[in-house]
């Protein structure tokens, strides 16, 4: 048993040793083996290096060395001055001056038609305040009266930057390029507004991004609720999307914003216009594509979006108006259908806070504003007095709301969804996606309900077309004194006065600015406000109007491009009649031919034969004696492979003919022949397929000619084609790249 257990021991022992020997052998042969697929990859890396260098020394220098050659030569062809001026040439420099008018004039030309002295008027303001009596010679014909100092806003809408989100099943080269397409849009649109009407303030209206509530957050649970559910089509990309797209996209994104709005806009200069204080462009509205909408917004979304953008809910004293934002896609979080079985109090709560505080803060914006006008300092000051601790009072600090009952300045609402309006309610002449219906004969009103020209009052997946009727009614409530609403989300215009429960406010949905919204005509709102006020805040017009509004329409691409794909059309019809009448009117030629190239390059000699006449011999011992000579001279090429023999020369020197009978006879035999003792080199004779050959090969020859010009149209109309074609391309390509 000892034994046994002993060699047991040992045996145990030496297994443990050689576990111990296999493992580090295993280690060591996976190092050997990596070592040696290295050395392999290195030997055919080598190996190829070897094999190019070989090829370069060989045929490789004298390809690129001819490739090199031909190049220059088509670049020597090109730059003659009957190619530079030829027709193709000028049908690209018509497409030129096409493409910029399309591509860039057009955008000038449209926002030059909305200029801000083109359509305000605020005379009749001026007449019905009777300011300025004295001032009798002021006629009907002005725009404004002397000394006004209309404070100039826009409102953009829905710019909605094209993203993953936006058009997820298109393919990898046409979702850049649509992206490109509507960014430059965006780009020269935003440039014109503020190079030309420069104004003074610029709202957004929210929907600055496509898919901003879909990018991963940095911080915080980014997780759909319980009761959320993307569409079907959006199922199978969630993975996808969360996986590539998260904090850093959004910022470049972000920065993406910054470059198409916010350079225009300070390249544009921080100067105030006449009498205003400063220049301003707040985009701190979200909407239902920033956030969501509702009971299905991810709070680290909308903690992102105010820490970039600033608070969505505020007050701005701008133009003597009370400009009031209001987060209406948290605020509907409230009514929602979820809100009755879950707390959604962080969702809607901030824009709740707001709505029960916003008099009291209108008051203060517009008392920090009387006193800028009247050169006060825009704090509270507090008198200086020495007081015991215990005998202090703090009930009656001094603040700077001025109470209930004080100037109130006109209201303004801005909201990204629209307000609630009953379905059909319609949305007037100027919606462009569906006019209005026409009214029965005899009827001057307009039809109502009127489905087709009216917003959808529905709702969806992260949207909902219009507020509540009681979201509605809270905000107006809340605000008080509105005069006027201005809404986005729905990409068309829509203007109407709503009803007493929402104190009839006139309303306008205005218009999305980008070209990839669904509708034909992408604009913006210009608003120009007049309202002269006293120490106090009074309006010294009365009751007169203070706000004016315009609708600045773009330029609708579907036309321009419309007039690219009719003048392309018309190009290739040109340019096949050109090559047409090439062959018929012997015009010049413009497709390069690099037969005709290689063969001025050629050593030997090319020219038509010489015809002689004779008087020595008959036709029919010449002949004879011709057809042997050839004989022999083709013997002699299949032999040699040169078509320069002395020995046919000397042989028609002993014979005794002269050296012009056998040009003569060369000529009636065939192309091959040789010249005489005095002549360098065999003389080709080159016959064109043009020339005509008589007798019995008379109806060949016109085949041949008729696919000689069949050829020749064929390669004019390809040639010219592709010339036009990519230097157009290529030059839209450079506008695009520009922006």
């Amino acid at each position: 048993m000892a034994r046994y257990s002993s060699d047991y021991g040992t045996k145990h022992h030496h297994r443990r040793r050689s576990n111990g020997f296999s493992s580090a052998f295993d280690h060591n042969s996976r190092r050997d083996i990596d070592s040696s697929l290295i050395d392999d990859c290195l030997a055919g890396v080598k190996s190829a290096a070897r094999s190019l260098w070989r090829f370069w020394k060989g045929s490789g220098r004298q390809l690129a060395l001819g490739f090199l050659v031909s190049m220059l030569r088509q670049v020597q062809h090109n730059l003659t001055m009957r190619r530079l001026f030829s027709f193709p040439h000028a049908l690209v420099v018509v497409w030129v001056l096409l493409l910029l008018w399309g591509e860039r004039w057009v955008f000038h030309s449209r926002v030059e038609r909305c200029h801000w002295s083109s359509w305000e008027n605020w005379v009749c303001s001026f007449f019905c305040g009777c300011l300025l009596r004295w001032k009798t010679s002021l006629t009907l014909s002005e725009k404004q009266p002397p000394g006004a100092t209309p404070h100039r806003l826009v409102l953009v809408a829905d710019p909605q930057l094209i993203d993953p989100h936006s058009y997820p099943g298109r393919p990898w080269p046409l979702n850049p390029i649509t992206v490109a397409i509507t960014d430059n849009y965006l780009r020269r649109s935003y440039n014109q507004l503020q190079q030309q009407l420069r104004p003074d303030t610029v709202f957004f209206l929210g929907d600055l991004f496509d898919g901003g509530r879909e990018w991963k957050t940095a911080h915080g649970e980014f997780k759909d609720p319980e009761w959320g559910h993307h569409p079907a089509h959006e199922q199978k990309y969630l993975k996808s999307w969360n996986k590539k797209y998260g904090e850093d996209y959004w910022l470049r994104e972000y920065a993406r914003f910054g470059d198409i709005f916010l350079g225009p806009w300070i390249r544009a200069g921080d100067e105030p216009g006449p009498g205003q204080r400063g220049r301003k462009l707040i985009a701190s509205l979200p909407g239902n594509h920033d956030l969501g909408f509702g009971s299905e917004i991810k709070l680290p979304v909308r903690n992102r979006f105010e820490a970039h953008f600033g608070d969505p809910n505020r007050v701005d004293v701008i133009g003597n108006h009370t400009f009031v934002s209001v987060d209406t896609v948290s605020l509907s979080a409230r009514t929602s259908d979820e809100a009755r079985q879950h707390d959604l109090k962080d969702i809607y709560l901030p824009a709740e806070n707001f709505l029960n505080g916003v008099k009291k803060t209108k008051r203060r914006a517009v008392q920090k504003e009387l006193w800028h006008q009247s050169g006060n300092v825009e704090e509270v000051s507090y008198s200086h007095r020495i007081e015991q601790l215990d005998e202090s009072s703090f009930k009656n600090r001094p603040t700077i709301d001025p109470g209930e009952g004080k100037a109130d300045l006109p209201s303004i609402l801005l909201t990204h969804v629209p307000l609630y309006r009953p379905p059909g309610t319609p949305c007037g002449p100027m919606r462009e996606h569906w006019p209005p219906t026409k009214p029965p004969k005899g009827q001057k009103e307009p039809v109502i309900p009127d489905d087709r020209n009216a917003i959808s009052v529905s709702r969806g997946y992260q949207y909902q077309n219009v507020l509540s009727e009681e979201d509605s009614i809270r905000v107006v409530e809340s605000i008080g004194h509105v005069v006027h609403a201005f809404s986005g989300d729905d990409h068309d215009y829509c203007e109407l006065k709503h009803d007493e429960k929402q104190a009839h406010v006139p309303e306008i949905t205005v218009k999305s600015i980008s070209m990839a919204m669904g509708v034909p005509t992408p604009g913006f709102v210009m608003v120009s406000l007049y309202n002269p006020i006293d120490g106090e805040g009074k309006p010294l017009l009365g009751d007169a109007p203070t706000l004016q509004t315009h609708l600045c329409l773009l330029p609708r691409m579907g036309k321009v491009y419309s007039r690219y794909v009719g003048f392309g059309l018309l190009c290739l019809v040109a340019l096949a009649v050109r090559a047409f009448l090439v062959p018929v009117l012997r015009l010049e030629r413009f497709a390069f031919d690099p037969a005709a190239e290689d063969s001025n390059s050629l050593m030997l000699p090319m020219f038509k034969a010489k015809v002689e006449d004779y008087d020595e011999f008959s036709a029919a011992s010449v002949a004879g004696f011709s057809a042997s000579r050839f004989l022999h001279a083709g013997d002699s090429r299949g032999r040699s492979g040169s078509t320069t023999t002395g020995s046919g020369a000397r042989k028609g020197s002993r014979h005794g003919y002269k050296d012009k009978d056998r040009d003569f006879h060369r000529s009636r035999q065939g192309k091959w022949g040789w010249a005489g003792t005095s002549q360098r080199g065999p003389k080709i004779e080159i016959k064109s397929e043009e020339d005509d050959i008589y007798d019995a090969g008379k109806w060949k020859a016109a085949s041949a000619r008729n696919r000689s010009t069949v050829q020749v149209v064929i390669r004019e109309l390809l040639a010219t084609a592709w010339r036009v074609a990519w230097m157009v391309v290529l030059f839209w390509v450079y506008l695009e790249y520009k922006g």
